[in-house]
């Protein structure tokens, strides 16, 4: 009685004090500012990347051999919808292969659990070791997770196995249409420009400098979302991101003028 007396106290000791730690509200110099949460705001961002590099680069090999502004639309647009519905196929499929892989090893791990749970114990232990816990403190907790199998299943799979435990909230369908939509929102950008002065120019260069515009600034953007995801240099990001869409565009430029101008492979 009087360990559980104790035991009580201290609990309520450590939570009035991260009551009052909460109350105070003042927040602790020097923590790292944390990274943009999302449910989607990942897929988002790097469909869009992928979109926009990918559509620009077309553009670009395609401005290269002084095509008009139909092929660049008729090219690009079926591009476009083909890596998209590509893009958010795989990224169905991806999320629910690992999904599933996620569900049969935990049902693996649980089976482990329930006929070997002395053994998977004392791995498990081992494992706490190895990361550098004291036995006796690495026993202590095992066994307190042996109490509630579910946690335990879950701790063996992400602490031995690397894995995350299933979610079974996560829906594989809307991770693909998220990506999908998103690779052709984005992917339209840099298209736009030839669509939006079809009606003032017939000049294929100006058009080309507007979706080099466009190009950049959507990159730039996405490159804004990136760092505010991964808790990055805004600055740096939005170079880096800028400038790995510059060099593929170039790339693929300079590919369109050695096709026509040098190997006269386009007429």
């Amino acid at each position: 009685m009087a360990g559980d007396a104790g035991g009580t106290n201290t609990t309520t000791r450590l939570l009035r004090a991260e009551d009052g730690g909460n109350r105070s509200g003042q927040v602790e110099e020097g923590r790292p500012k944390e990274p943009w949460k999302g449910e989607y705001v990942k897929s988002v961002v790097y469909a869009g990347l992928d979109a926009i590099i990918t559509c620009f680069s077309l553009i670009s090999s395609i401005s290269a051999t002084h095509s008009s502004s139909v092929d660049v639309l008729v090219l690009g647009f079926a591009n476009l919808v083909a890596d998209g519905i590509s893009m958010g196929l795989g990224d169905y499929v991806s999320s629910s292969t690992e999904k599933d892989v996620a569900a049969k090893e935990r049902a693996v791990t649980e089976w482990d659990v329930t006929n070997h749970g002395r053994a998977q114990r004392q791995e498990l232990v081992r494992k706490y070791q190895q990361l550098g816990m004291d036995i006796n403190d690495a026993a202590t907790v095992v066994e307190i997770f042996a109490k509630y199998k579910d946690i335990l299943v879950d701790e063996k799979m992400t602490a031995e196995k690397g894995m995350t435990p299933p979610d079974e909230e996560e829906k594989p369908w809307k991770n693909g249409l998220i990506t999908l939509v998103a690779f052709l929102v984005f992917g339209c950008l840099p298209l736009l420009s030839f669509v939006v002065l079809i009606p003032f120019t017939n000049n294929e260069t100006v058009k080309f400098i507007g979706a080099c515009f466009m190009a950049i600034l959507a990159l730039a953007v996405l490159g804004i979302a990136k760092a505010k995801i991964a808790g990055q240099n805004y600055v740096l990001s939005v170079f880096i991101t800028v400038g790995n869409g510059a060099f593929a565009a170039a790339a693929a430029y300079a590919i369109g003028w050695t096709l026509r101008n040098v190997a006269g492979l386009v007429d």
